[in-house]
């Protein structure tokens, strides 16, 4: 590679894509490839600038995506992609780097990273050390449910919101993906090994940005029947000495009065695990942003493995 990494984002005027763009202020490594605003849908133009990058980030519909990758005839040429396109492909590094030491070392070595979806994100950091430890079965029933901001849904959602004469349903909690069928929910079992499909419910909500997500447990159903307090300590050793998951001291949940707010990590890379509930049923709880941690956060801390600098170069942590 050059001394500058040559970058380009196909799909920055997306969200993801201009989150990114916007976490490359101020850096001295990088050298953006631009893109005439004109010709930004054009397939041509898009595989010249691809071909020419060291590392392309994908912010696309997931059929563009697959374009993209088509495109690519330089054999040097990385993608980050953060679509849902290539999560569970073969030869492609999930983009999750806490969940142990081999997908850490998949996307430093890697030409084809894949970030994980804003959702997935959540569910998986709780269940897949879980799973692996042997806490939870591989054929526990597992269920979620999550509140997000509505600027995950895109920028016509996002206008829907914004509109000074939108919906009054707009005002509240909106549950969706009611025939469990969401988008991620390939990724949340294949990359936790669940045997069967979780039951997942998502609610977008009127504030921008931010996420929480839940899971709950009947400690009977686990192996050894653990208690909270055992949980969150697994949960502590799994992930410690991590810049970017932090399991919140036991209790922490008392400083908010009981309450979780969905918004709270709103603007912040990381992310944050509460373990909650008493000796029979048990919750575990990730709250971060859904455009940070759980999108362009989580590329440009792929970016910066893949580059060798500090894992949070760039970010907000």
């Amino acid at each position: 590679m050059s001394e500058k990494t040559k970058i380009f984002i196909d799909g920055s005027e997306g969200t993801t894509g201009l989150r990114i763009h916007e976490r490359f202020e101020g850096r001295e490594d990088i050298e953006l490839l631009p893109i005439d605003p004109e010709r930004r849908k054009e397939p041509a133009e898009r595989k010249r600038l691809i071909n020419q990058s060291d590392i392309t980030f994908l912010c696309l519909p997931d059929d563009a995506a697959r374009e993209s990758v088509s495109f690519v005839e330089n054999e040097n040429v990385k993608i980050i992609d953060t679509s849902t396109a290539h999560r569970t492909e073969e030869g492609w590094a999930y983009g999750f780097p806490e969940l142990s030491a081999s997908h850490r070392q998949k996307i430093r070595e890697g030409k084809r990273i894949a970030v994980p979806g804003c959702y997935a994100t959540g569910f998986i950091s709780i269940l897949y050390p879980m799973i692996k430890g042997e806490i939870v079965p591989a054929d526990y029933p597992v269920s979620a449910f999550a509140l997000s901001g509505y600027s995950g849904a895109g920028k016509k959602t996002i206008a829907v919101y914004e509109d000074k004469d939108r919906d009054r349903e707009l005002d509240a909690p909106r549950e969706y993906a009611l025939t469990q069928n969401h988008k991620h929910l390939k990724e949340m079992q294949r990359i936790t090994g669940l045997k069967r499909t979780p039951l997942f419910s998502p609610i977008i909500c009127d504030y921008y940005s931010g996420m929480l997500l839940t899971t709950p447990f009947y400690t009977d159903m686990l192996s050894g029947k653990q208690t909270p307090e055992e949980i969150h300590g697994f949960l502590s050793d799994y992930y410690v000495g991590g810049k970017f998951v932090k399991v919140m001291p036991f209790g922490k949940e008392a400083d908010y009065k009981g309450f979780l707010a969905g918004n709270a990590c709103a603007g912040w890379d990381g992310i944050e695990l509460y373990v909650t509930g008493n000796e029979e049923r048990v919750l575990v709880s990730a709250r971060f942003d859904n455009l940070g941690k759980g999108a362009s956060g989580a590329a440009i801390q792929c970016l910066n493995i893949m580059l060798g600098c500090e894992e949070d170069k760039g970010l907000n942590l």
